[in-house]
Parts: structure tokens; sequence; C-alpha cells
């Protein structure tokens, strides 16, 4: 394993909620990892709430934040099934309700709109997507917290600026997944970006060939770090930072990459 490194200071690692208190506990703890910390799967329904107690103490007793990241899969806030959509703001709503005992720097949320599935109904998908998104806005307002909307599978920025548009919230801001604009998007950063900067408050990093979501190191795909980077240095905007390995080499090639880079510096 790599000595400890300053990058790891000024940004987040995503850590599924049960790899982090299973496999990656010590691995946090050892390297001073703050985790994004994925709330998928059953954890919102049957885990004790003793346990994400204790995992906050021990971040906090090594002075380390987290940021949370919200279930999507199978998710849909926006639905006009009021029984799934009863479902989904649940689900939801139990990982906001967590940010009282994390606090976390932001909560990570999914718009969940296709064009191929949505834009059949949009008008009724939107009045609903912007429903349940000013509900959960309120909600993490109330705690202290802020959600960060992330594009997933949208093709270009114009849904997520129409729904930030419309809310108007300061609890809710947007978070660039670089990664899905090239796998998913099939674009660049240029695409979101100055569309994006009046809510960008957080970036997802992590990089691929342009064929499919492989979550691979920055600098091992196709995407311009350094581009984006040298925008935002320009434009004087420091998002929350958050690097996406889907491995633990990953992880170390990614800190590499940003050192040998130093395009992290000042963030």
């Amino acid at each position: 394993m790599p000595p400890r490194s300053n990058v790891l200071q000024g940004c987040f690692v995503n850590a599924p909620w049960y790899d982090l208190k299973g496999r990656l506990l010590d691995l946090v703890l050892e390297y001073r990892l703050q985790p994004e910390i994925g709330l998928e799967g059953t954890c919102l329904y049957d885990e004790d709430i003793g346990e994400f107690t204790r995992i906050k103490k021990l971040l906090d007793d090594r002075g380390l934040q987290c940021t949370l990241h919200a279930p999507f899969i199978d998710l849909a806030p926006g639905s006009l099934d009021p029984y799934i959509l009863a479902k989904s703001q649940d689900k939801l709503r139990r990982a906001i309700k967590l940010a009282a005992i994390f606090q976390p720097r932001s909560i990570v949320c999914h718009l969940q709109y296709e064009e191929n599935k949505h834009g059949y109904f949009f008008d009724r998908w939107l009045a609903q997507s912007l429903a349940t998104w000013r509900m959960l806005a309120d909600q993490a307002a109330a705690v202290g917290a802020r959600i960060m909307l992330e594009n997933t599978y949208e093709t270009t920025p114009d849904i997520h600026r129409m729904v930030l548009t419309e809310l108007q919230h300061p609890a809710i801001g947007f978070c660039l997944d670089v990664g899905h604009v090239t796998a998913f998007a099939r674009g660049s950063w240029q695409d979101w970006l100055p569309a994006m900067l009046p809510w960008l408050g957080q970036l997802h990093l992590h990089d691929n060939s342009g064929q499919k979501d492989q979550h691979l190191a920055p600098g091992l795909g196709s995407f311009d770090f350094p581009g984006l980077f040298h925008f935002l240095k320009q434009q004087d905007c420091h998002p929350i930072i958050t690097l996406e390995p889907h491995s633990q080499e990953d992880l170390w090639q990614a800190i590499a990459y940003f050192e040998r880079t130093g395009l992290l510096t000042g963030f």
C-alpha cells in the first residue's frame, strides 16, 4: 500500500456501507480516507441505528468527515405510480434522515431520468419529480444537509438545469459525475459546464474508455481531467470532490495520478 497522501485530505472516497463497516474499515481509519458512504441495499431498513452511530464516532475520533450517497437502484422519484413513488420517497427520506447522525458534507441523489422512457410523459414526470425533490430538500435543510443531484443516464444537462432552476432551493445542488459524462452521455465536460456551473457543488471522479462505466482511476481512460480542473480554477469554483474507483488498485492509481499532476492543488 502507498504512504498516506496529501491528496486524501481534500477529497472523499466511495465506500458502500457494508464494506465500510467490514473489510474497508481498517483501511479507512489507517489511511485517513474520508468516505462517501453508499446506502444501497437494505441497510436503511435493517441496520441498527447504533451501528451508524458507532461508525460516525470512529470517523470523528480521527477527524474524518464524510458524504452520503443515497440509494438509486430500482427507485423512481418521479414515478407516476403512487405505490412505487411512495416506496422511492420513503427510502430516500431514510437516507436523508441519517444526515442527523453523520453530518455529511453532502448527500448525493439521482434524478433517475431516462429520455427513452420518461420522454413520452415528460410533463407529468417533471411535476412529480419536482414535488419529490422539493420535499426532500426541505427535509435536508431541516437537518443542515445539502442534496447534490448527480447525472447518470441523462445525455444532456437540460433536465438537471430545468429541475434546479425550478426548485431554486438552497439545500440542493448538482454533482457532475465525469465518468457518466463519457460513458452514458458520450460527450465531454464542456457539454455540462459552464451550463451547470451555478449549481455545481460536487464532482465524482473516475475514468473509462467511453464504452462502459468502468470506474477506472483517472488517467486510465479518455476523460479530460486537466481541462476540467483548469476551467474550475479559472472560475474560482471549488466543489466537493469524491474519488469513485471500484477497486483498491484503482484507488491507489487515482491518488498517484493526482499527486503526479497536482490537479487537486487548491481544492
